[in-house]
């Protein structure tokens, strides 16, 4: 009997050190991957093609306001704080800030639209050792909102959204929460968390090492997000039956069309939602937010070359500086940008 017992106890503790040791490496792996998305460190430049917001400053100026996101004070500027009859509240993706946008941004301000850009959680000029998980996002917009419902300049103001990945799941997140919100635009966002951290697994430890880790994956965004763990886009479009439209590129290898809120129109019951799928050469997370002349140019200069077209974007804005590079760098995407503006100003209207 004294033999059983401690062969149980062998078990039972052995099992209990796998577990530890397991969660141990579930977090560590999450920790790498919700690393803090710094900008780079001479965005105080003009001179690249990219230009983060110093490229801009002078013909669009921009005020700082900070709000509370749980524990933390993020970030947020105004943009076009003179139009003061619609506002954009806009949610960035993970790995960099707000200005990663600032392109498109400012086009919106031209046709007359104030914009409420934030850095959210351990991303750009906010605060945070990591951007915490694949749930954040839908948080910090959530506090976005809540701040721009109180602040005198953009209370009164119709709002709608926009969001890119990361911020395209923000955009039907946050709708599980009671916001006035007219419209909403989700750019290659995913729709489960849950089903993004189970492709994140297996681009990291293949197939096999992702079924192993799938429960400690749950089990730790429980831990990190309690009640909001299972928070998804699917249930916040449904809830608020508002206009909502999903944009996503059908070469999108980051989050995969199958992972796409495209790609939940069975289980979608909005009558109001569209959907748009970007297909072609310039179809992957986000090449198709610069002109198809960009795009051909970029990638004819390295015809050669075995990099995804997102990476040679990269290359080119850092090393070409020409007044002429920058101008066909710079160039947005307009007619999304006009497809996108149009579904706003429908919903607006109606």
């Amino acid at each position: 009997m004294k033999k059983r017992t401690k062969i149980a106890a062998g078990v039972t503790g052995g099992a209990a050190v796998l577990f530890a040791a397991l969660m141990g490496v579930t977090a560590l792996l999450m920790k790498d991957q919700f690393r803090r998305g710094d900008y780079p460190p001479d965005r105080s430049s003009v001179n690249t093609a990219f230009g983060w917001y110093p490229a801009f400053a002078a013909a669009y100026p921009r005020e700082e306001v900070a709000f509370p996101s749980g524990d933390l004070m993020l970030k947020g500027w105004i943009y076009g704080a003179e139009h003061t009859d619609k506002l954009i509240v806009f949610a960035h993706g993970i790995g960099s800030g707000h200005e990663a946008y600032v392109n498109q941004l400012c086009w919106f301000v031209d046709r007359g639209w104030c914009v409420f850009a934030y850095d959210a959680a351990g991303s750009g000029d906010s605060p945070g050792d990591s951007s915490v998980g694949l749930v954040q996002s839908a948080l910090d917009l959530d506090s976005a909102l809540s701040f721009a419902e109180q602040d005198p300049r953009l209370k009164h103001m119709p709002k709608v959204l926009l969001g890119h990945s990361w911020g395209g799941f923000a955009v039907g997140g946050v709708l599980n929460f009671d916001h006035d919100v007219k419209a909403a635009v989700s750019l290659s966002g995913y729709a489960d968390p849950l089903g993004m951290l189970n492709q994140g697994a297996v681009n990291v430890v293949g197939k096999t090492g992702a079924k192993l880790f799938r429960p400690f994956a749950a089990l730790y965004n429980k831990l990190v997000f309690g009640k909001y763990a299972g928070l998804n886009a699917v249930d916040g479009i449904n809830k608020a039956n508002i206009p909502f439209l999903a944009v996503h590129g059908e070469s999108d290898a980051f989050v995969l069309y199958s992972l796409g809120i495209i790609s939940q129109q069975d289980r979608i019951t909005d009558p109001y939602a569209e959907y748009e799928t970007i297909s072609g050469d310039f179809s992957h997370h986000n090449d198709y937010f610069h002109s198809e002349e960009c795009n051909r140019y970029v990638k004819a200069l390295y015809p050669d070359s075995s990099e995804s077209q997102e990476e040679l974007l990269g290359m080119f804005s850092n090393t070409h500086s020409s007044d002429a590079d920058k101008a066909l760098f710079r160039a947005v995407n307009e007619p999304l940008l006009e497809r996108i503006e149009a579904f706003y100003q429908k919903a607006l209207t109606e």
